[in-house]
């Protein structure tokens, strides 16, 4: 795909990996729709850095742990724009769950944000793209393969995203729409995690680095221009999944 003159919203865009997203986007020759929930001011400086590049963008906010909000997201696309090329579902919950004391309302916030929204922002992108096609692209994680005892219902909703991308991917191929997802590593580091723990990660890297939202970015770019890839998992994590558990 051409990405010259297409229109990409990426939910979570305010910041962090989002924003990275948003930004290569827009590089690329995208139009932009940048989706926040509680961060307006992050998303306010998202949304002025991809006008100084020469690209036009739309500030949009909800909540999409309420489906409601999520329709009124996708209308207001279609309003702004008229189509939608590509969507990147980028927003996510993520905090400690241990099982000692998971409780069910944080796991259904998980799956609530995680997996059932990046399910109906597929749903509402669907009349915006079956026109003319268009690449979808899932923000998931490495800790939905390898496990994570202190984020038991983080890391199941990543699966279930995993799972969600493949039959995704099988029903809008009869639209060209393509569905991949992106399993990062270490993209960006938590703020109050001390140099002892990120040193301690990072030996856990082959690559004995960390990533960045511009290594996540560059390959949300080459699987939203990629014609014939679609339901794959691309792992960016420097080879961290071929360490040990």
């Amino acid at each position: 795909m051409d990405l010259q003159d297409k229109v990409a919203l990426v939910t979570g865009s305010a910041k962090r990996v989002g924003k990275g997203v948003a930004l290569a986007l827009a590089r690329a020759g995208c139009d932009l729709v940048v989706h926040y929930h509680t961060s307006e001011a992050q998303a306010r400086q998202t949304a002025d850095e991809i006008r100084a590049l020469g690209r036009r963008c739309e500030l949009l906010q909800a909540d999409l742990a309420q489906p409601e909000q999520i329709a009124r997201l996708f209308e207001a696309v279609g309003k702004a724009f008229g189509r939608l090329d590509i969507l990147v579902n980028n927003a996510a919950t993520y905090r400690p769950t241990p099982l000692a004391t998971l409780t069910a309302e944080q796991f259904d916030q998980d799956l609530r944000v995680n997996a059932r929204a990046p399910a109906l922002c597929m749903r509402h992108a669907l009349p915006l793209m079956q026109k003319q096609g268009g690449a979808i692209v899932n923000l998931t994680d490495i800790m939905a393969n390898r496990g994570r005892g202190d984020f038991l219902a983080y890391t199941a909703s990543k699966g279930a995203l995993m799972a969600l991308t493949l039959s995704a991917a099988k029903a809008l191929a009869q639209y060209n729409i393509r569905v991949n997802s992106i399993s990062p590593g270490i993209a960006l580091w938590p703020e109050d995690l001390p140099e002892s723990e990120r040193q301690r990660l990072i030996q856990q890297v082959p690559l004995k680095r960390a990533g960045s939202p511009e290594l996540i970015a560059q390959a949300v770019i080459f699987l939203c221009q990629h014609e014939y890839i679609t339901g794959e998992e691309l792992r960016v994590d420097g080879g961290w999944q071929l360490s040990g558990r």
